[in-house]
């Protein structure tokens, strides 16, 4: 037998950590890795973080899992928090990204089904779009690496090019539902949407009696220096997704929508075994404890900028390798030029200067530290990505 037990599905690196303490990790031979990965944008307090920890020690002494056949105090308490803080009126738990995109699929479809519009079945969705890899999520994006060998996909998809507003408006017809969008994209290249364009999509919405669906699973909860990345636009979606940050490493997503965009869902139209957990929820409530405290958010917003600041000073000292700077607050990513690759040049920061970083698309690498970061950690980073661009550039002259 040559398969390995854990399904290889994933091209595992070197790097093997056991533990984590703040903004590092730390491999099984005690290496300490500076951690501007964050487990995707995942790990928004850091490792190991206090109020965390202890919030979900407690619960799991508690009380870890009931059936969602019975009352939920845990849930509703954190349900209310952020129905507080946001657009929404109600809010459905997942214990992932993915499941919060499939809950927004069914509720825009379910939305227009009561209102006695079945055909209205499709979005329009985005090239370069990531929405997790559920066969409902890998048919609303175009990327042949996620969708080669699983086709049949589901039907009711229709893709525009991102921030192409002339081009997805061009798409609607009496079988659209609305728009399934990233605020700003992160696997796909880092880019944020432009104000002309998220704005355009939520004005065409209202026109067209249209649902507008934002992905802030990775943009959303602090990420960008606000709590909501839709909030840097001036408008409100009418369902919303949000996972990674939201449990700082718990398994936790969520399906936010209006009491409007989410009139079909009612008994029996979707569940969760695990969705809403007590323990999930516990995690939930300590991450809201945290960013929520006085200055949090911006504290993010200022440390993003001093980051941002940095790179901009780093890139003349090596413009034949980086091109620009994308995201926004601690959601960056730098844009290499060929023939380097950034799939590479992640490897080279990880393998020998101890940076974790994360590649993207369009030959770009992500930055996402946890959003505690401070600015040590800032210069710590800085150091590592010179030295890592000094000797690739090295090693690609000389190859």
């Amino acid at each position: 037998m040559t398969i390995t037990p854990l399904m290889p599905v994933y091209p595992r690196c070197g790097v093997r950590p056991v533990r984590g303490e703040g903004c590092y990790l730390i491999g099984e031979r005690g290496e300490r890795y500076l951690d501007f990965a964050a487990g995707i944008a995942v790990n928004a307090l850091g490792h190991g973080h206090p109020t965390l920890v202890k919030a979900i020690a407690d619960q799991a002494a508690t009380l870890m899992h009931v059936s969602n056949l019975y009352g939920s105090p845990q849930g509703e308490s954190l349900a209310q928090r952020i129905v507080d803080m946001s657009f929404a009126d109600t809010v459905f738990f997942t214990n992932s990204g993915v499941e919060a995109i499939e809950c927004a699929i069914k509720t825009a479809r379910r939305y227009h089904d009561v209102n006695g519009n079945p055909e209205r079945y499709k979005l329009i969705t985005f090239k370069n779009a990531f929405h997790g890899r559920s066969l409902g999520a890998i048919s609303a994006t175009d990327q042949p690496k996620m969708r080669d060998g699983f086709e049949p996909l589901l039907p009711g998809f229709d893709y525009a090019k991102f921030n192409d507003l002339e081009g997805a408006l061009a798409l609607i017809d009496g079988e659209t539902a609305g728009f399934l969008v990233e605020t700003v994209q992160g696997e796909g290249g880092m880019t944020a949407g432009t104000p002309e364009f998220i704005q355009g999509l939520r004005k065409a919405c209202d026109e067209h009696g249209l649902l507008l669906i934002l992905d802030e699973i990775q943009c959303g909860y602090g990420r960008t220096g606000k709590m909501w990345a839709y909030e840097h636009y001036g408008i409100t979606p009418d369902i919303m997704t949000v996972a990674k940050g939201i449990g700082g490493g718990f398994p936790l997503g969520a399906c936010l929508a209006t009491e409007e965009a989410a009139k079909g869902m009612v008994i029996g139209t979707h569940g969760s075994t695990y969705g809403g957990n007590p323990l999930a929820m516990a995690a939930g409530e300590a991450v809201l404890d945290v960013m929520q405290e006085p200055g949090f958010l911006d504290h993010v917003t200022k440390m993003g900028d001093r980051l941002r600041a940095a790179f901009e000073q780093l890139i003349p000292n090596y413009d034949h390798l980086f091109e620009e700077i994308r995201g926004k607050g601690l959601m960056l990513g730098i844009k290499m030029k060929e023939p380097a690759v950034s799939r590479d040049f992640v490897a080279h920061l990880r393998d020998n200067h101890g940076l974790l970083t994360v590649a993207a698309g369009e030959n770009v690498f992500r930055v996402l530290p946890p959003l505690i970061i401070e600015e040590n950690h800032i210069s710590a980073c800085i150091e590592r990505l010179s030295e890592g661009a000094r000797t690739y550039s090295t090693a690609t002259a000389t190859a």
